[in-house]
Formats: structure tokens, C-alpha cells, sequence
């Protein structure tokens, strides 16, 4: 079974580009967010009701990618994924009135039968940006963005939470606000943690 590294943050962090760069030094498999095909992405960003497909959606999504990477030989890289897609986002549109209590509990139901089928990722790397930064790259986005920079706050709270619950050397931590997009000084620093924890030898 292949390895799985996720990479979590909240929206505009970076999460997506950091993935595309290390995955252009190597040979990765990975896993993305597709919010330019995924059906209820752009329908939920005009209409709050379609919430509960869109997170249902994302939330199968993620577990299929993960089954599918995890039968790949190569070492596998995602941005987000399955729990932050629940941690995260779940619950920041329950919170802001967008899934209703029942709609919340369907969706943790659905969330803990897909984790219990497949296996947590092996490295968590939790990327953090300060405020401004956060808002200059939200506004350069040219994609649905259904959080935004008001949810920055909330979803940071949400996705420590969740991190609180993990072994701490499963967590790597980098603060990317004064990082460029193509990450290069990021880029060996965790290259370089994958070899002291050998994960990439399968």
C-alpha cells in the first residue's frame, strides 16, 4: 500500500500549488481538488442550498482518490482531502447556516464510515499564512472560492482542532507567508523530511 501526504490549510493558503511543485520535482501520484468539474461546486456558490451535494460530493471524491492512490506504487500527494473536506469545511457551513444539524450529522455519518475503510495519511503538512496574505491570494484566485477570507479564522480553529487529535510527529507545520508560489526554499525542507522518515521507500 502506497503513502499518503496530505497537505491542509485553510482556502488561499497555497495548499494546491504546493502539491503541483513537489509533484514537478518527482515521481508522485496525486490527488486534487477538481473544483473546475465537480457538479454542485458552482451551483452551491450561487445557491446555499445545494451545501449538502457539494459536501457529499467532496466527500466520496476524496475517498476515492485515496483508494486509488493508495493502490499506486508511487508516493501519494494531496491537497485538502477527506478530512479537512469534513473538519474543515463541514463544519464551517454548518456553522455559518448553510447544513442544517441533521444535514451536519448525515454528513459526519457518511465521514466516519469513509475513514474507517481507509487508513489516516501517513504526514499531515499543516500550512499557515497570515491574514493579508491569505486575502491577496483569495482576490488573485480566477475559481470559485466557497470560503473566503471572513472564513479564514473559523476554519483555522476547525482544522487545529482536528490536528490537536494527531500524534504530533505525524504533523509537519510551515508558515508560508513569505513563501513565492513556487515554493523553492519550502520544497527541500520537505523533501527532507520525507527521507528521515522514509516514506518515500514504499
Amino acid at each position: 500500500m502506497s503513502k499518503l501526504i496530505t497537505f491542509v490549510g485553510v482556502s488561499g493558503v497555497g495548499k494546491t500549488s504546493l502539491v503541483n511543485a513537489l509533484a514537478a520535482t518527482g515521481d508522485f501520484a496525486t490527488g486534487l481538488e477538481e473544483h473546475d468539474t465537480r457538479p454542485f461546486q458552482h451551483l452551491f456558490d450561487e445557491d446555499k442550498r445545494y451545501a449538502l451535494p457539494n459536501q457529499f460530493d467532496y466527500l466520496l471524491l476524496r475517498a476515492e482518490q485515496e483508494r486509488i492512490l493508495r493502490a499506486d506504487p508511487r508516493l501519494a500527494l494531496v491537497d485538502g482531502g477527506l478530512d479537512v473536506d469534513f473538519y474543515g469545511f463541514v463544519r464551517l457551513f454548518h456553522t455559518r447556516g448553510y447544513l442544517s444539524d441533521a444535514e451536519f450529522s448525515l454528513c459526519e455519518r457518511l465521514y466516519t464510515q469513509l475513514r474507517a475503510a481507509l487508513p489516516l495519511p501517513e504526514i499531515v503538512i499543516y500550512l499557515t499564512a497570515s491574514d493579508e496574505v491569505i486575502r491577496e491570494r483569495l482576490a488573485k484566485r480566477d475559481r470559485v472560492n466557497i470560503a473566503t477570507s471572513d472564513d479564514a479564522g473559523i476554519l483555522k480553529k476547525y482544522l487545529e482542532e482536528w490536528l490537536s487529535t494527531l500524534p504530533v510527529a505525524q504533523v509537519l507545520r510551515f508558515d508560508v507567508s513569505t513563501e513565492s508560489m513556487g515554493y523553492k526554499s519550502l520544497l527541500q525542507k520537505i523533501m527532507n523530511e520525507f527521507k528521515n522518515r522514509a516514506v518515500c521507500k514504499g
